[in-house]
């Protein structure tokens, strides 16, 4: 599981022209559900991104996290983050999950963000979506739960 974190003032999400999420200061989170994934990915990525301490302190350093600045976050479901992109110009999506097993890891995800943080958001997924935002920094982030599996077991 792939999330893009943005840091965000303020962020909404229109789907097929109709607003359906928006958050203050917080992250925008674009997920993208890959072959392979389950349960645990969505856990370990809802758990480090709720403690990741990226908002500034008092003085002006990178340490506070999203519970310590009472933030909030915009979800948006993106399969183009499995993108193989090694071949050609035009990118295949082949490690993306079928949207069958990809929704409700990407509701498993959107209901462990929301055990943690006050207000979750979010898009519809695989609609045609539009994101307004106001990155913050900016300051952008990319996790991969693979990255995180490797850490826990060392």
């Amino acid at each position: 599981m792939i999330a893009v974190l943005q840091r965000v003032t303020r962020a909404a999400v229109t789907a097929d022209g109709v607003p359906t999420g928006a958050c203050g200061k917080g992250f925008v989170i674009l997920l993208g559900v890959l072959d392979g994934d389950g349960e645990e990915e969505a856990r370990l990525l809802a758990e480090k991104i709720s403690k990741f301490r990226i908002f500034s302190d008092e003085n002006g350093k990178m340490n506070l996290s999203l519970g310590d600045i009472s933030g909030e976050v915009l979800i948006v479901s993106n399969f183009t983050l499995g993108a193989n992109y090694s071949h050609g110009n035009r990118p295949d999506f082949m490690a993306s999950a079928h949207p069958s097993v990809a929704q409700p890891l990407y509701e498993h995800f959107v209901a462990f963000m929301r055990e943690r943080v006050c207000h979750v958001a979010t898009g519809v997924f695989g609609a045609d979506m539009s994101i307004d935002m106001v990155a913050d920094g900016p300051v952008t982030v990319v996790m991969d739960s693979e990255k995180l599996k490797k850490r826990k077991s060392v």
